[in-house]
């Protein structure tokens, strides 16, 4: 288990308790603002402006936060090993599939997880195309360039639509074991597609759990041929995983715009109030079976939702 501790101001605490808002906890310790469980992790945010990481994911959860910030503390307790899945310093040369996931911390709208293959060949058209890290592209962006991917590339496309998932989470599935099976699915489905194995040098995940859960999740093995890697902000390391983010964004933009128009309404994304707002309406002009069928029901914007309608409905 390990620990991480950043320093960081008003305005950022704000913005990563939004981020985490599905997954805030009720118990606060003294001179806290908030604390938050997700997989692997429990993140506690303090008055003081530090907050703390602590857990096996406690290093990529904080590596989320703290580009150009300051690491006050990391430490790996004795006997924890660094994963041996760790990307080579040159894999961004390589002929990659890479894979990432969107909408996992969005209330309204379903997980999307794309697989995709960039051949070493591939990689300046890629780029020519505009393929980057999708945090730095507006969603009109995401749309032109992943019409062109989608075109250009190998890849799968798999969608978790909201009453699938809300089954699966009753069942008592987590929403981490959901993603390492939909990533596995995706990439097998890249590797039948391909000439085969010898063609793909590598595949990269965009690491969200550690690989011995990850493997655990998915009743996998490492496996050398082609090699499996982990790693965090795997979007920067190779073009495959950018271009598998861009294309799973652009799935989830399409299916929140389908499930807005079933609706009747605007649903956006995230999870913070403006969300509560918004499932409060769906509840007043459908009803919950209806918020059911478009939302994670299990976040805490349900009960908020909820009890935004009985207040209304009393005043």
């Amino acid at each position: 288990m390990s620990h991480a501790v950043l320093k960081l101001d008003k305005a950022q605490l704000n913005k990563i308790k939004i981020e985490y808002h599905p997954y805030i906890q009720s118990n606060v310790p003294q001179g806290g603002l908030f604390v938050a469980k997700v997989e692997g992790c429990t993140i506690t945010a303090y008055k003081s402006g530090k907050i703390l990481f602590q857990g096996p994911a406690a290093e990529q959860e904080s590596s989320r936060w703290s580009e150009g910030e300051t690491v006050l503390k990391t430490k790996e307790v004795k006997g924890r090993k660094k994963h041996a899945y760790l990307p080579p310093e040159q894999v961004g040369s390589k002929s990659m599939i890479g894979s990432d996931e969107v909408g996992t911390g969005d209330f309204f709208g379903p997980i999307t997880v794309v697989a995709a293959f960039v051949s070493k060949e591939q990689l300046p058209l890629v780029k020519e195309l505009g393929v980057k890290d999708s945090k730095l592209l507006k969603d009109p962006q995401i749309i032109e360039i992943a019409k062109d991917l989608i075109q250009s590339i190998p890849y799968s496309l798999l969608v978790l639509d909201n009453p699938k998932y809300n089954e699966l989470q009753s069942k008592g599935m987590s929403q981490g074991k959901m993603k390492a099976k939909l990533h596995q699915k995706a990439i097998s489905n890249v590797l039948e597609k391909i000439s085969g194995p010898d063609t793909v040098e590598g595949i990269l995940i965009d690491q969200f759990c550690e690989p011995d859960i990850y493997f655990r999740h998915t009743n996998s093995q490492p496996g050398t041929n082609p090699p499996i890697y982990f790693e965090t902000k795997a979007e920067a390391l190779h073009l495959s995983v950018a271009a598998a983010s861009i294309i799973a964004r652009y799935a989830f933009l399409k299916k929140m715009d389908d499930l807005s128009d079933s609706v009747g309404l605007p649903l956006p994304k995230g999870a913070g109030p403006h969300v509560d707002e918004a499932a409060a309406k769906v509840i007043f002009k459908h009803g919950v079976d209806v918020l059911k069928k478009v939302s994670k029901t299990h976040f805490a914007n349900t009960q908020k939702a909820l009890k935004l309608v009985q207040q209304k409905r009393k005043g």
